[in-house]
């Protein structure tokens, strides 16, 4: 079968940066490739050069001849004045006539358009995005490339694009860093990285599966760099032992040692390519139990309820999450928490002398027009003070990921994730009893979130996170749920009973603010364990004893080095690793569900 599209030893460089070189890979029909990568790894130009946008320095594209190939870009660009209908029917002129109309209002319906007679002025950020969406699905493409399509989407928008992505015939290339869209859309996943020796990795599968392959390949390779280290400090000592000795061997043993110096030499530069940010989010070292309660407060905005009657209480090592549709009132009541609005009605009672820092998705704070030195160094000079303690500004920027030659490049030039950077090194020069974070995640790689996951966790303060991302969201040991038509906000205990809460407001179900005889649930009845459970039970723990010995195996197939000379080997083991991680997590959760089973039967 002909690929629909093949990349061949593509290279891309901006000035003395290279963002990628030799890359290959080809694309097939019914895929849905998730692209990966840190911030400035080339995923965004890779795309383009892909749509036929730009050039690539060295390689080729081979397109397939009947692959029609439709690109979305990260930021819309309608005219205000234009029509959701209007942009509709430019984007399907080039069929013909008859069938122009019926396409238009398939798309209409398929993608929710209630009014599509309403200006692009008048659509927010996440509807836009999804008139985007509508005019490359109209254009009817067998390869879509789709750059950050959750950008500026609620969570309701999010998962309607999932079910919409996984229902569509075209093959797709998806870059995102949000990992539940990559785990439930994307059936492989490539991560464009200079810590791999061809530049990228890629495994057919999910994300969870990809992660699981990329943790044994970096650790391979790790070890890899431990082996060839000993090899070399021996052939340098063989080589130290003066030249009468050297000349008894023979001289391919000598080109030898400095081929291996070589391979060692890049080894280490790929291993360290898989560089970190470095965030430590500072607090006051408060140990007031209460720091912020909020009694009954509401609020209203151009006689639209937002909340009310909403009480919360902050305290150290709380994290509350705020979720709900783009417009509902979240960043309202971020305002109110950090003291920056006031509450209609209802009170709010601070911790005397309590330190606030607000998070602004905005962006607000950063004046495009300065250097990343002087944003990075609001104070002027080349230092800065940062936990009682000087820092050169080229320190303090390796932190984020900022390379010294980026130093004296206007902000305006940086990506969307670098300038987010900027934000969360200014963030660690704050010490906060409570951290309001607003959109914190917007741009940022997966490893950069992941490593504001782990301080978020650290912060012995409070935190609330406003997010749209599943993932993130699971720092939170609440949430204030804001639902449809209107009704209050409330305390929801995760996003799962949020979302339940909310199909029941739009069904005209009862919602958490109606409690009453609907909301009571019946006491059903719990059948025994049958004779074949029992049994089931009784195997199952030889079985994930099994399993365990089985993973074990398969790891230490995995570093063996023969195994991992050979790509083809090494793959083959991966692979059976996974397979038995899956069977050893499949058979533990079926032995909590009966044993969960079992209890609820022995308390009656």
């Amino acid at each position: 079968m002909a690929h629909l599209l093949t990349c061949q030893d593509i290279s891309k460089s901006f000035g003395a940066q290279t963002l990628f070189s030799h890359i290959s890979l080809s694309l097939d029909q019914g895929e849905r490739l998730g692209m990966i990568g840190p911030n400035g790894s080339g995923k965004s130009t890779l795309l383009k050069i892909m749509a036929g946008l730009e050039e690539a320095d060295e390689g080729r594209i081979f397109k397939g001849k009947q692959t029609k190939i439709v690109y979305l870009e990260q930021q819309e660009d309608f005219s205000p004045t234009a029509t959701v209908l209007t942009v509709l029917e430019e984007a399907a002129c080039h069929f013909p006539l008859s069938e122009q109309q019926a396409r238009i209002q398939r798309i209409i319906g398929q993608c929710r358009f209630a009014e599509p007679e309403a200006p692009i002025s008048s659509l927010s950020g996440g509807w836009q995005k999804r008139l985007a969406l509508a005019v490359a699905l109209i254009q009817e493409p067998e390869l879509l490339l789709l750059d950050e399509p959750t950008n500026h989407l609620d969570i309701d928008a999010i998962l309607w694009l999932e079910g919409l992505v996984t229902q569509l015939n075209c093959a797709m290339v998806i870059i995102s860093h949000d990992r539940y869209f990559l785990e439930n859309c994307c059936n492989r996943i490539l991560e464009v990285n200079s810590c791999y020796p061809d530049g990228l990795l890629t495994h057919r599968g999910n994300y969870s599966k990809f992660l699981e392959k990329r943790e044994l390949f970096l650790t391979s390779q790790a070890k890899a760099q431990e082996t060839m280290a000993n090899k070399v400090r021996r052939e340098v000592a063989w080589l130290r032992r003066g030249p009468k000795a050297r000349t008894s061997k023979a001289r391919y043993r000598i080109d030898q040692a400095h081929e291996l110096q070589d391979e060692l030499g890049q080894l280490r530069r790929q291993n360290q390519a898989k560089g970190q940010m470095q965030l430590d989010l500072h607090n006051t070292g408060r140990q007031s139990k209460k720091l912020l309660t909020a009694h009954k407060i509401s609020k209203a905005y151009q006689n639209q309820k937002l909340f009310s009657n909403l009480s919360l209480e902050l305290g150290p090592g709380s994290c509350l999450g705020l979720v709900g549709a783009n417009g509902c009132g979240k960043s309202t009541l971020m305002h109110i928490l950090a003291g920056s609005g006031e509450p209609d009605s209802g009170t709010i009672k601070r911790a005397q002398g309590l330190r606030v820092v607000h998070f602004d998705q905005k962006r607000s704070e950063l004046n495009q027009e300065q250097t990343l030195r002087q944003a990075l160094c609001p104070a002027g000079g080349d230092h800065l003070n940062y936990q009682d303690r000087s820092i050169h500004v080229v320190s303090w920027a390796k932190r984020f990921l900022f390379r010294p030659d980026q130093l004296d490049m206007p902000v305006s030039h940086l990506s969307g994730g670098e300038q987010a950077r900027i934000l969360l090194a200014r963030l660690m020069l704050q010490p906060a009893d409570i951290l309001l974070l607003d959109e914190p995640t917007n741009d940022l790689d997966i490893d950069a979130i992941t490593v504001l996951e782990e301080a978020i966790s650290e912060f012995p303060g409070a935190v609330v996170l406003v997010s749209h991302d599943r993932a993130f969201l699971g720092l939170a040991q609440a949430l204030v749920g804001f639902l449809p038509r209107g009704e209050e906000a409330t305390l929801f205990a995760d996003l799962e009973q949020w979302q339940k809460a909310g199909r029941q407001s739009e069904q005209g179900g009862p919602g958490p603010a109606k409690k009453g005889k609907k909301e009571r649930k019946k006491k059903s009845r719990v059948q025994k364990l049958s004779f074949r459970e029992e049994q089931e039970l009784a195997a199952m723990e030889g079985s994930i004893e099994a399993a365990e010995e089985e993973i074990a195996r398969c790891q230490e197939k995995v570093t063996e080095p023969l195994v991992m000379a050979d790509s083809g080997e090494l793959s083959r083991w991966c692979d059976q690793l996974s397979a038995a991680q899956a069977r050893a997590d499949e058979l533990f959760s079926r032995w909590q569900e009966l044993e969960e089973k079992k209890e609820r039967l022995a308390s009656g």
